[in-house]
C-alpha cells in the first residue's frame, strides 16, 4: 500500500504529464464520504436553508444528514466545492444576485448569519392563554 506522500506525488505527476501534452486526460477523485452537517454548520445554515441556497432537496439534506443515506458522486463533488469556496457555488449558481457587484472594486464575499435565537411566537399562544384563564370558572370550549 502506498503512502500518503506517494499518492500526492504519483497525482502532480499526472498533472505534470498532462499540461506538457504526454497524457490526454487525468481522473478526479471523488471523496468517499462527506460530511454535510459539518458543511452546513460551518456556514451557519439551517437545513431549509442550506437545501434552498444550493438546490438540493430538503429530504435529501435530512437522510444525509441523518446517515439513511450517502450522497452520489455528483453531489459529493458539490458538497466539496461548497465547503471549501461556497462563493463560487453561489455567484455560479445565481448569477443574477452577483450582477450588479461587478461594478465594486473589491472582491465578492458571502456572508451567511447564524441565527441567534428562534423567533418568538406572534402573540397567538399569549391570547389563547389569556382566554383559558378567563374561563377557569365555566365551562371551556375548545377553541
Amino acid at each position: 500500500m502506498k503512502t500518503q506522500f506517494e499518492l500526492m506525488m504519483d497525482g502532480l505527476n499526472q498533472v505534470e504529464s498532462f499540461l506538457a501534452g504526454e497524457q490526454k486526460g487525468f481522473k478526479v477523485h471523488v471523496p468517499q464520504k462527506v460530511d454535510v452537517k459539518a458543511i452546513r454548520n460551518k456556514l451557519g445554515m439551517t437545513q431549509v436553508r442550506f437545501s434552498n441556497f444550493f438546490g438540493f432537496s430538503l429530504d435529501a439534506v435530512k437522510h444525509w444528514e441523518g446517515g439513511r443515506r450517502t450522497p452520489e458522486a455528483p453531489a459529493r463533488t458539490l458538497l466539496t466545492v461548497i465547503d471549501r469556496n461556497p462563493t463560487a457555488v453561489l455567484i455560479a449558481l445565481k448569477p443574477a444576485a452577483f450582477a450588479a457587484a461587478k461594478s465594486f472594486p473589491k472582491s465578492i464575499t458571502a456572508r451567511f448569519r447564524k441565527d441567534k435565537k428562534p423567533r418568538k411566537s406572534t402573540g397567538m399562544r399569549k391570547e389563547m392563554a389569556y382566554h383559558s384563564t378567563s374561563l377557569k370558572g365555566s365551562k371551556r370550549r375548545a377553541l
